[in-house]
């Protein structure tokens, strides 16, 4: 029942992504897309050396193949650390949200990239909606906030300024020209909206549980 109710809420979710995602493509183009490529000229036209290398830096931080394992480890090693399964199959929960809503979207609403010179090689030209790696780095850093949070109250200070992270993926993707702003944009509210729909379906209890053992 539970992960019913999950997967009713992500279906939703997917349907209002693309449908955003053609409403961007067609009778919003002309309006958003001249300012989405308004905004990708300005960045390309404060391109620096230094500033170039700082977004390859910030881009890591989303990658895929990183984000992929660092999350299978983190939900490896909080399960067993906490001798529980939730941990595990939260990170999963959130990992395959995200990743089937980004696959769908991308397949379903192709969009071209800014029109500027891409200093990530490589992509798919018409594969700029929505951003992949900022929702990996919502999924990976979410994660790890949402679950140091949870079961280890005293570490709160240290891992919750990672929650920017993402945003530093997001500069540095529009930095890079790989994605328009309602591209990264549209990743960053449906990745945060799924972290928080899964947490409070399957994190609430265990969060609620160790607060009550501190109070104890």
């Amino acid at each position: 029942m539970l992960f019913a109710r999950l997967l009713g809420w992500w279906v939703a979710l997917l349907a209002l992504v693309v449908g955003w995602g053609l409403l961007l493509t067609h009778p919003l183009s002309g309006s958003l897309g001249r300012m989405d490529d308004d905004l990708a000229r300005w960045f390309a036209d404060r391109r620096t050396p230094t500033l170039d290398d700082l977004a390859d830096v910030g881009t890591l931080l989303g990658d895929t193949l990183i984000g992929i394992l660092s999350a299978v480890a983190l939900a490896i090693g909080f399960s067993v650390w906490r001798r529980s399964w939730r941990p595990a199959v939260f990170v999963v929960t959130v990992g395959l949200g995200v990743y089937a809503t980004y696959l769908i979207a991308v397949s379903l609403v192709p969009r071209q990239r800014p029109p500027v010179k891409i200093l990530d090689p490589g992509l798919v030209p018409d594969h700029s909606f929505p951003s992949g790696h900022v929702g990996t780095s919502i999924m990976l850093w979410g994660c790890i906030v949402v679950l140091t949070w949870t079961y280890a109250g005293t570490a709160r200070r240290w891992v919750t300024p990672l929650a920017v992270l993402p945003l530093v993926v997001m500069i540095s993707r529009l930095y890079q020209g790989a994605h328009h702003l309602t591209d990264v944009l549209t990743s960053l509210v449906f990745a945060t909206v799924w972290l928080a729909i899964v947490t409070r379906a399957l994190l609430y209890d265990e969060s609620t549980a160790t607060r009550r053992v501190k109070v104890a």
